[in-house]
């Protein structure tokens, strides 16, 4: 009896192993990844439209200049530790990451609009912007192809980061290829997703495509809901060209026009 009791015994431990093993090799998420995010609060609409400074918020640290091309730039806690992860797993493939740009408030943002809207800066294409176009919505329009209207940039909410070049065509040769390879492959492991890819059936409208921002998706999603069921097209103001923004719809078309991957 004692001997049927040992096989039966030996056996159920093999099979409980065999089936740990088969769940475990069918997990592709990484162990960081599996701890479940601690539900975060709501944010309030200044929150979500920039109107605040980082430097003085809770939840913002400076990112380390090994980790940036200068100092002075923020990002929510969890999105920078996350981050860091990532940069070690990509340089240990030898592949180069620099945060170039990351939280960006409305006071920031409205400095980047109005000297666009101003033709103070010409756009990447050589547009003048004050010269070259008469309309105030097709002035905007045409500052939306890469830049966010002041309130309403996923840059105010810590949660995005360029990395490496503001140029699609860096990200197509090279080492700029080679990041972005990794990145398609391994960015969603540590939350992180790229929100403006190209034109097509599922985002038909928004940014042009945009190799280098990324967002981070534990915190980005939960704004992105909120944003969709608060913020309002009304709300937009402030800044040059405002009045355009309830007629072009931003909140609908630029706000929520993201890679649905990243909702």
């Amino acid at each position: 009896m004692k001997q049927y009791l040992y096989i039966f015994l030996c056996s159920f431990l093999l099979i409980q192993c065999k089936s740990e093993n088969a769940i475990s090799k069918k997990s592709k998420v990484p162990v960081e990844m599996k701890a479940k995010e601690p539900k975060l609060p709501a944010a309030d609409l200044d929150y979500i439209m920039g109107k605040f400074d980082p430097a003085k918020h809770e939840d913002f640290v400076v990112i380390p200049r090994k980790y940036a091309d200068r100092e002075g730039l923020y990002l929510r806690r969890r999105a920078l530790n996350s981050f860091v992860k990532m940069h070690g797993a990509a340089a240990e493939r030898g592949i180069t990451m620099e945060i170039k740009s990351a939280t960006r408030n409305f006071d920031y943002q409205k400095r980047i609009w109005d000297r666009k809207y101003t033709g103070t800066t010409i756009l990447s294409d050589g547009t003048n912007v004050a010269a070259d176009i008469k309309e105030t919505k097709d002035k905007c329009l045409k500052i939306l192809e890469y830049s966010s209207m002041p309130s309403t940039s996923r840059h105010h909410w810590g949660t995005e980061i360029d990395i490496n070049s503001f140029s699609n065509s860096y990200f197509e040769s090279g080492e700029g290829k080679k990041l972005y390879t990794w990145m398609l492959t391994h960015a969603a492991d540590y939350g992180w997703c790229q929100p403006y890819t190209p034109h097509g059936p599922d985002r038909p409208h928004g940014y042009f495509e945009e190799k280098w921002h990324w967002s981070y998706m534990p915190i980005s999603q939960m704004l992105t809901r909120q944003s969709e069921a608060e913020f309002k097209d009304e709300m937009i103001k402030g800044f040059l060209g405002s009045e355009a923004a309830t007629d072009i719809g931003v909140v609908e078309k630029y706000v929520l026009g993201i890679d649905k991957r990243c909702m």
